[in-house]
Order: C-alpha cells, then structure tokens, then sequence
C-alpha cells in the first residue's frame, strides 16, 4: 500500500480486488479484457447497426443506441486501468486523473438512469396512448430528451467532483475499488468528508430513484392499460413483449443498485472484496448483456439480422454455384 504525509497527494493505487494472489493476475486480467471486448463489439455493433438500416430509424432504436454509447463509454472509462493493473502490475493514476475518471463514472451512470426514464416514457405513449405515439413521440423529440439526459448530469457532477476536490488528502492514497468512485476517494480525506458525501449521495438519490419512481409508476399504469384491453387476437401479449427488452435493461441497471443501497442503510454489511465484485458486477455486466437484449428480444432488430444472414447465405450459395 502507498502512503503519503503530505496534504495534497500526487497519485492513487487502485488496489483492486483486496487480497487477490498474484497466481490470479493473469486470469483475472483475460477475463476483464474478455469483457472490455464484449462490451466494445457488442455495444459498437448496435450503433452500426442501427444507423445501417434505415427500418430501424424509430425512436426506441434511437434511444438503444444512446444507451449502447453510455455503456460502451462507462466501459472503456473503467476497464482499462484495472486490466493494466493485473497484466502490466500498474495500479498507479494520476491525481487529476483519478477525478476524471470519477466524473465519468458518475455521469454515466446518472445519464444512463436518465435514459431508462425516457425509454419507460417511450413505451408508456406507445401502449396507453398509440394513436398521438408518431406525433407525440418523434425521433426530434427522443434527440431532445436524451439530450437533455446528457446534458443534466454533465452539469451538476462538475459540481461534485469540484466539492470533493476541495478535501486535503492525507495518509492512505489506496483506492479500495477497481475505479475511482466518489465513495472511495472522499473516504481518504481527512476533514469534511460528511458533507462532501451527504451533498453527492443527494444528488445520487434523485438521478436514482426520480427516474426509477417515473418507470415504477409507467409501467404499473402500461400493465393496467394491458388488462383493460380486449384479448383478442393475443393483444395482451404482443402489447407486453414491446416491454419486454425493456424491463430486462431496467431491472439489469436498478436490482443490483437498490440491493447495495438497502443492504448499507439496513446495517448488512459486504466485506471489501464481495462489494467490489458486487459493484463490478452491476456496472459492466449490463454493459456486455444488453446488446444480446436489444439483438434477441426485439422483434425489428432480430428480423433485420435474420434477414442480413439469409441474403448473405444466398450470395455465399449463388457465389459457389
């Protein structure tokens, strides 16, 4: 561990996983390159797609691809450094480099909640009001909206980072975390650490739970529009599957979160290497998984693939003949 007398430190350690052997470094670093591939292809792979085939220049396809870019962003935010840190044994980032990297971990991820709100508002016009859906809801107004997801975040996490900035930082220079988060660093200040946290934890709480209290409320409203509708021909179901893709990112993004967030105000508490696996876990997981969401569970997307595959097979068939 690097430790420091001074009030201003130049560098942080990432530790990464407490306690890991060195046997591990290896392994541990081909399974987070694994993954910071999976998430790079995966989430580039959507955006091309998308932007490929003109059928899918929709709003809900607009708005998979501002999800793909916040993901594939958090991604290489993140990973990088932790793998550098098990495959080339360097752990060390800049001071300033430490709270860039905080920056975007906590834009993003409040970005990315913000999103999922409009996604939710998208579905909640498609089914509970799909006669004004094409005017209501345009691909001008889902650019306007994820703008402006972007753009709120941006600002006030300045803010933030600005405020823990202010912390003299002494002793312990280690960061217990495979990334620089807001938790981590203002833990090793040493005077007014509670009021920089309790501000950021405010402010985490609304980019949180606003957006998860909008989706909560849109989807309990989309079920019981569903169970008023009349049954024929299978509306219920296909009115549902639309949900679907949806549900799966959300419930990818909240689950985890909320368990850490109770689990801590509950007195439950994880020792140092299973919250890191845990919050690992919650951040890039979804990363890797939606792609595979947005390609299997929506209908428009699977159909373009599969018909993609048939003519490229057709040509591959004609070619040989």
């Amino acid at each position: 561990m690097f430790y420091t007398n001074v009030t201003r430190i130049k560098d942080f350690f990432i530790l990464g996983f407490a306690g890991l052997s060195r046997e591990y470094y290896g392994p541990v670093s081909a399974l987070l390159f694994l993954l910071f591939l999976a998430i790079a292809v995966g989430n580039i792979f959507i955006l091309v797609f998308v932007k490929c085939e003109r059928s899918l220049h929709k709003p809900s396809y607009l708005i998979f691809c501002h999800l793909a870019l916040t993901d594939l962003a958090f991604g290489t935010i993140t990973l990088p450094k932790i793998i550098s840190k098990y495959w080339f044994d360097d752990g060390i980032i800049s001071f300033y480099g430490c709270f860039a990297q905080m920056y975007f971990v906590h834009f993003l991820g409040a970005t990315h909640s913000f999103i999922l709100m409009v996604m939710a508002l998208d579905r909640f016009i498609a089914i509970c009001a799909p006669l004004r859906y094409t005017v209501l809801f345009t691909n001008t107004t889902v650019s306007v909206l994820c703008g402006i997801s972007w753009f709120i975040p941006a600002s006030w996490m300045v803010g933030i980072v600005f405020d823990a900035l202010t912390l003299p930082f002494c002793n312990s220079n280690t960061i217990l975390q495979c990334y620089c988060d807001h938790i981590t660093i203002t833990v090793l200040g040493c005077e007014n650490v509670r009021d920089v946290q309790v501000i950021a934890f405010g402010l985490a709480m609304f980019s949180l739970l606003l957006p998860l209290g909008f989706i909560i409320f849109s989807y309990f409203v989309i079920i019981v529009a569903v169970i008023k509708m009349s049954n024929s021909d299978g509306h219920h179901i296909r009115a549902l599957s639309t949900c679907t893709p949806q549900l799966l990112i959300t419930g990818l993004y909240y689950m985890p979160r909320c368990f850490v967030y109770l689990a801590n105000n509950v007195g439950f508490s994880l020792s140092d290497p299973v919250r890191i696996v845990v919050v690992m876990l919650y951040s890039l997981l979804p990363a890797a998984i939606n792609p595979i969401i947005y390609c299997f569970k929506t209908k428009d997307i699977k159909e373009n693939l599969k018909k993609r595959f048939l003519m490229r097979k057709i040509n591959i068939s004609t070619n040989k003949g």
